[in-house]
């Protein structure tokens, strides 16, 4: 009978629940979160089936398959749709979508109400949704090697994705193949205890004072790379939480700390592989496959293990935009295809009391370090702000010397070039900054950046007197008149683009969030130049919000009063003088929503 002493000697995959027909195993989870069985010795008939399908006692057995080195591939949904809304490559949605064409079965993890994650099956593409995505915790597979048996052996088509040791309890389970079944597995890094992931979006809740309605890793409108966690919540926030910024992220990838105990002794790494099909993140892939296939969208990495799986992969293969290549170029930047995971410094049995007893956001700080917390080198934060003015500069002294007096004399400024925090200028900026007048950057602006080398055109910047300047990092583009009046407040956030000839006029209050795009010719301002009309309800300014990751396309103009949410695009030449909810596309003179559920990316 099962009968596990040491922890690193259980995956949690629950086979061993599945296959006992008197109800003798039952799971019970520790304090780190994760299940464990133990078995009811007075229901128990000792036949040792328990024993046999479990995959870690098994696995070297079950390791076996028909390539001893996979075939390999670099994949990209050819549907932008899907593509979008995948972790990658899109490759799981595309075998998905042909099992569903068929009239097969497709299982995988889901998530509950309360974000902890069960195995689940079924033959409705709508499920597609909920089934797509990693989950990053592990899930519950009570049950599911029943369903998957009893599916196939009606005859039906069952694809099925999970864990590589969920994959081999599965192939133990079935204790034969099934012509009608493909087995895929992941490269996986571990898997997180079910207590982390509920325990960081609880936190979120708190910080916004309402209800998670939306959530999604790794999403892509900020960029493939960002490993940005999305999340919407019922009072209309959005938050993207960046890799360099989201504890949960960072914690599991940099410290490992968040792992079952059988992550750090895995068994089934390396090759030959137990799935049929193995993906995952092809990262670096523009080294091998070029920019063509790249996008920040996402790559796949496809690793063929079996006959069975090369021929449903060329069933499908049309699917992709797709190139051969070698397991080795895979491996670069995939270790975890063959090694386990390290284990952590940490006092194990400390940082689960701590994650019982402190608030999640003390708890993170204390056992995760950000990046965005690191502190900076003096000497190499120096040696890149000169070396950024030199190519900003070349050998034009007026632009030195801008750059040297406004980061390190001009009272007004507060910047620090030691901790990378400054404001670069370029060639052709006009500085009209006020002694009262205060800009406090918090990151590096570059303004009047060139495209076109040799340009001429001017960019210009006013701060009068009282007025605050609030900037963060981005790129102004060449041509930018940024008027900032007396005692009135603009805030531009973190990762702005504007492009060329961008006009902010803002003699009240201008608030532009994070990772918002300029067109050309674009224009934003909250007042109409101190002109009256003899209207009951006429105001010569009003403030004006964009919300985070919008993105204003050429010749659009934001009138006093406007609103624009989170995530929205605003068609060429439209004017916005109301407000715009998130998500939507909007078009026109004034602008109307035409679009909704609208995700975009740079």
């Amino acid at each position: 009978m099962i009968n596990i002493t040491n922890k690193a000697d259980c995956c949690g995959c629950n086979a061993c629940g599945d296959i006992c027909s008197k109800g003798a195993i039952s799971f019970k989870t520790d304090n780190e979160g994760f299940w464990y069985p133990e078995v009811d010795k007075e229901k128990c008939v000792d036949c040792g089936l328990c024993e046999k399908v479990c995959p870690i006692l098994q696995s070297e057995t079950l390791r076996k398959n028909d390539f001893k080195k996979p075939k390999c591939f670099a994949a990209q949904n050819k549907n932008l749709e899907s593509l979008f809304n995948s972790t990658s490559g899109s490759a799981f949605a595309g075998f998905a979508e042909k099992i569903y064409k068929d009239g097969g079965y497709v299982g995988g993890a889901v998530f509950n109400e309360d974000y902890s994650v069960r195995q689940f099956i079924s033959n409705e593409k709508t499920d597609l949704e909920q089934l797509r995505n990693t989950k990053y915790v592990q899930s519950n597979s009570e049950g599911f090697y029943i369903q998957v048996r009893d599916l196939l052996k009606e005859g039906n088509k069952v694809l099925v994705c999970g864990l590589p040791c969920q994959m081999a309890a599965l192939r133990s389970f079935l204790r034969k193949d099934y012509d009608n079944l493909i087995i895929v597995d992941m490269i996986c890094l571990g898997i997180n205890s079910p207590r982390i992931l509920p325990a960081y979006l609880h936190w979120k809740e708190e910080q916004h004072g309402s209800k998670l309605v939306y959530y999604k890793a790794k999403n892509k409108e900020l960029g493939w790379r960002q490993l940005t966690t999305k999340m919407v919540f019922e009072n209309g926030d959005v938050e993207y939480d960046k890799k360099d910024t989201n504890y949960f992220t960072q914690g599991f990838i940099s410290t490992h700390a968040f792992a079952r105990p059988s992550c750090y002794e895995c068994k089934f790494k390396g090759t030959p592989r137990i799935a049929d099909i193995t993906i995952g993140d092809f990262w670096g892939a523009e080294r091998y496959v070029g920019k063509e296939y790249d996008h920040n969208l996402g790559t796949s990495c496809i690793l063929v293990n079996s006959q069975k799986g090369l021929d449903f992969y060329e069933s499908v293969r049309t699917k992709f935009r797709d190139k051969e290549i070698r397991f080795e170029d895979i491996l670069v930047s995939n270790k975890a295809l063959v090694s386990s995971l390290s284990k952590p410094s940490f006092d194990r049995a400390r940082l689960y009391e701590d994650l019982t007893n402190l608030p999640f956001g003390d708890f993170a700080k204390k056992y995760v370090k950000l990046p965005a917390e690191t502190t900076p080198s003096k000497p190499k934060e120096l040696a890149i702000f000169l070396y950024h003015v030199l190519r900003a500069s070349r050998w034009n002294l007026r632009t030195w010397y801008q750059n040297i007096h406004y980061n390190f004399f001009c009272k007004s400024v507060k910047s620090n070039v030691l901790a990378g925090k400054y404001m670069l200028f370029h060639k052709h900026c006009v500085l009209d900054i006020a002694k009262t007048g205060v800009v406090n950057v918090n990151g590096v602006l570059s303004l009047g950046a060139k495209r076109v080398k040799g340009s001429n055109l001017e960019s210009r910047l006013l701060v009068d007197s009282g007025a605050v300047l609030d900037v963060w990092s981005g790129v102004v583009s060449y041509g930018a008149d940024i008027e900032v009046f007396p005692n009135s407040h603009l805030e531009l956030g973190n990762g702005i683009n504007f492009n060329i000839n961008a006009t902010i006029i803002c003699g009240d209050h201008i608030q532009i969030g994070e990772d918002v795009c300029f067109g050309r010719d674009v224009t934003v301002r909250d007042n109409n130049g101190e002109h009256y009309m003899s209207r009951k309800v006429y105001k010569s300014s009003r403030p004006v919000i964009i919300g985070q990751h919008s993105w204003l396309c050429e010749q659009s103009m934001v009138m006093p009063g406007s609103k624009i949410g989170v995530g929205v695009i605003v068609g060429a030449r439209s004017v916005v003088s109301g407000k715009l909810p998130n998500f939507t596309l909007a078009s026109g003179s004034p602008a109307q929503v035409v679009d909704e559920e609208i995700y975009w990316k740079q």
